[in-house]
């Protein structure tokens, strides 16, 4: 892992000097990403820059910045899993790579193989690769997502940075907000890529390629999610050594590492596989605590981690951690993110890194296997859009009418979003389901929805969402709160579940192994049972929520009035009177808003930061034109 950025000058209107001392300002702003030294390299209108946190190789000065034969330059953010292999083929092709990093495969695979060559790769990567021979910068990222690249093309000049906030330090002083993201952003609580929340910045999607050449920039898929579904459910036999291989894989490193734990069965049952296939390892659990006892799993957290025989480490989160978490992750990172998980995620880190380099965790499950409740809302939709008019009528009354709730994710909270949107089609209710903010919120505020394609197949509704989840807020959401959330402590989160090999053996399940009935996650739970007792598999999915009904209620009410009553978000057009409407309802209970109000304050802190880092640049900018003059 690490922190990679570049620029490229395609009509050489920046002296290298200028290229080299940009690349040095954007690593700066990343040096969070990797306190294990980094590496320069610059050729005529080139400039690229890394830095690195050692995860392999450590005592090796190993910057995962090389340069290969021919002219092939590869900055790689990631780790490539099936190194060994590829090393060994490519030694059988005629290809001598001294270099040990893992990372010293991709410049011959790619002379191999061409622009084929990430097929060939298992890992999870953000990666740039320049071709000078052809005058080629590639931009690409892992299938899944995990880690993340943004890039900008401004005039002739090309810009790339592992984080937002870097390459925003680089760019012209006349960035500009893009509207459409924005309102993007209120709805999901993400920029969904290729959006940023910039006009001129966009990030490379998950499994696509951008190649930029003297021609033009193509935009390449090298993997899409496997869409063939069989009848037969494969059996939990034929999945344990695919499982089992990519926890091994994923742990192959030379550092001591430790697992996020909750009381839930992703974690656990990663946490169980990791120990089953490194017993002689030392692994640390590292739970997240809450005062408010319907969020906090710690005790079922610490059982497991007795009985799998890992060091417990726990980390109580409260609301006097939210402001300053909250303004230190938007200023390091540069895009705003409304998982208010984002916070005990960076403080329960923050506390591994005192430890470890490493942490595996259990995302992916739930888009891969079926575990959201989300998912059997889908399924019973269609029963209950079937019932008569008067029924209906009478479940809705009845449902409105629960009192709000303060506990986490009460069967009243799932009720309320179940009713809503009943006379949409599947994926356009998943949608409303899943925001942050609801269109008739986004209305009263001043903003435009945005406007869905949602057309799909009826017959295949929860293939469809669990794909669309996949595909956008497990990247965009879950893995970039891991990936900001944790290197800004210099810890990397990788997610076995997220292994292609797991990936595409998941997709060849049937529904009725993913969702049947009531049940999530059937397949999966079937399985764990091979690892862990059954009344773990059994428990009631939670999540990692945030008391955040409660503590804008209370401790952080002023701070958050502060940030809706602020002339920052009318700068993007959003009424003051109508979030104060918002604010106000969630006051009396009236409803809970308390995702919509957190979107709301991100945004106000982002807003913040990225308007006075535009009056900063605009200064040095105008300072630069009057020392030429």
């Amino acid at each position: 892992m690490c922190g990679i950025c570049g620029l490229l000058s395609r009509d050489g209107g920046h002296p290298l000097p200028h290229l080299e001392q940009k690349a040095k300002t954007m690593l700066e702003a990343l040096a969070h990403r990797g306190p294990h030294g980094d590496a320069y390299i610059s050729r005529a209108n080139l400039a690229m820059a890394t830095n690195r946190l050692a995860i392999r190789g450590v005592d090796q000065h190993q910057p995962p910045l090389l340069e290969y034969e021919a002219g092939v330059i590869v900055a790689c953010n990631g780790e490539i899993d099936n190194h060994r292999e590829l090393r060994r083929e490519l030694a059988d092709a005629g290809h001598d790579m001294p270099q040990s990093t893992d990372i010293a495969v991709l410049a011959p695979l790619y002379l191999e193989k061409g622009l084929s060559f990430l097929e060939h790769v298992q890992g999870v990567f953000a990666l740039a690769l320049w071709d000078g021979r052809h005058q080629r910068l590639i931009l690409a990222r892992d299938r899944a997502g995990e880690r993340h690249l943004y890039y900008a093309v401004i005039d002739q000049t090309v810009y790339f940075a592992s984080e937002l906030a870097a390459l925003v330090k680089a760019c012209k002083p006349d960035m500009q907000i893009d509207p459409a993201s924005i309102a993007h952003y209120l709805r999901s609580g993400y920029c969904p890529s290729p959006m940023s929340p910039l006009k001129h910045v966009r990030k490379v999607s998950p499994g696509e390629m951008v190649v930029i050449e003297p021609t033009g920039i193509r935009h390449m898929r090298y993997w899409d999610f496997p869409s063939a579904k069989p009848t037969v459910a494969p059996t939990t036999q034929s999945f344990d050594p695919i499982f089992r291989e990519a926890v091994r894989r994923q742990s192959d490193i030379d550092v001591d590492y430790g697992v996020l734990l909750s009381g839930g069965i992703d974690s656990a049952l990663m946490t169980a596989v990791a120990r089953s296939v490194r017993p002689e390892k030392k692994i640390s659990a590292y739970c997240i605590r809450f005062d408010e006892s319907s969020f906090d799993e710690g005790a079922f957290a610490k059982q497991l981690a007795h009985d799998m025989g890992c060091d417990f480490i726990d980390v109580s989160v409260s609301a006097q951690d939210v402001p300053r978490m909250l303004r230190e992750l938007v200023r390091s990172t540069g895009e705003p993110l409304a998982d208010p998980a984002w916070i005990p995620l960076s403080l329960i880190t923050q506390r591994a890194s005192q430890d470890v380099r490493l942490l595996l965790a259990g995302e992916g499950a739930d888009e891969l296997f079926g575990g959201y409740p989300t998912y059997l809302g889908a399924r019973w939709a269609g029963y209950y859009a079937n019932l008569p008019g008067p029924v209906k009528a009478l479940a809705q009354r009845t449902i409105e009418a629960l009192p709000t709730s303060d506990k986490k994710v009460t069967l009243s909270f799932l009720l309320k979003r179940f009713i809503r949107g009943q006379d949409l089609d599947g994926l356009a209710r998943h949608l409303l389901w899943v925001a942050s903010v609801p269109p008739i919120w986004q209305r009263r505020l001043g903003i435009d929805p945005p406007t869905d394609n949602t057309q799909h197949d009826a017959s295949r509704l929860i293939d469809t969402i669990q794909r669309y989840d996949f595909e956008h807020s497990l990247p965009d959401a879950l893995m970039a709160k891991a990936d900001r959330g944790a290197m800004l402590h210099g810890v990397e989160i990788r997610a076995p579940f997220l292994d292609q090999s797991v990936i595409e053996f998941a997709a060849t399940l049937p529904l009725e192994a993913r969702v049947r009935g009531l049940t999530t996650k059937v397949f999966l739970k079937r399985y764990a049972l091979d690892y862990l007792p059954k009344e773990v598999v059994t428990r009631r999915k939670r999540g990692l929520s945030v008391p955040l009904a409660s503590w804008l209620r209370g401790p952080l009410r002023d701070w958050a009035l502060a940030h809706l009553s602020g002339g920052e978000l009318a700068s993007v057009g959003i009424d003051s009177a109508a979030a104060m409407a918002l604010f106000n309802e969630h006051q009396t209970r009236v409803a809970d808003h308390a995702r919509a109000i957190w979107t709301l304050i991100v945004l106000s802190e982002w807003l913040q930061w990225f308007h006075g880092e535009r009056a900063t640049r605009s200064v040095e900018h105008e300072s630069v034109l009057a020392q030429s003059s």
